[in-house]
């Protein structure tokens, strides 16, 4: 039974008559076809059927088509999952079992590693609240301006960095906030652990 043509004309709020007016057919014959008569339907009928309907000939014939996203919406994209990653422990490999806190789901046209829950609102200017998820690529070095995960010892931080050959600056994205600058000896106990690449905004 073709009851899911039934389903989906209930959801775009339509009558059969409104239905068939808009396919060229009659009324009786919308009728039929939500109770199972599709078999023989004609080709330029499947195709302004699925016009009607706002979805494609495919669900028309078979009803497994995923539904139409209604306007103003985004599907959501195929995800995989990544490591959260909890504290940093100096020395260790940022990815390394026991600094993965939890796995959590990312675009995966996404191309990162790891992420990081973000603390704070040092980065708010930035689109980054505090508890978002923050996607990150490992890379050593970023362009100046960049966001990037630092680990200052045992810490990890999400700041812009500013890299002029002598000195560091981790600069925060609120006014609220002072930027630090590392030189000399400090940077021994600096690292870039990667690139923010994207996030996840939890409302």
């Amino acid at each position: 039974m073709a009851n899911y043509l039934a389903a989906r004309r209930n959801e775009l709020g339509l009558t059969q008559k409104e239905i068939a007016e808009q396919v060229g057919v009659s009324e009786g014959t919308v009728s039929r076809w939500e109770s199972g008569s599709i078999a023989n339907m004609r080709r330029d009928r499947i195709a302004a059927y699925a016009k009607a309907l706002h979805t494609s000939p495919e669900f028309i014939m078979t009803g497994n088509e995923s539904r139409p996203v209604p306007p103003g919406f985004e599907p959501l994209p195929r995800m995989v999952k990544r490591p959260l990653i909890g504290d940093i422990a100096c020395g260790e490999p940022i990815t390394a079992e026991q600094n993965v806190a939890d796995y959590v789901d990312v675009p995966e046209t996404v191309h990162c590693d790891f992420c990081l829950r973000c603390h704070g609102d040092s980065m708010v200017d930035a689109g980054i609240q505090d508890n978002d998820v923050v996607y990150i690529r490992i890379q050593p070095e970023v362009e100046d301006g960049e966001i990037a995960a630092v680990r200052i010892g045992g810490e990890a931080t999400l700041k812009r960095v500013y890299y002029d050959g002598q000195s560091l600056t981790l600069m925060p994205a609120n006014s609220s906030y002072r930027p630090k600058t590392y030189s000399g000896p400090e940077l021994e106990n600096i690292r870039i652990e990667g690139k923010a690449v994207g996030f996840t905004h939890w409302f």
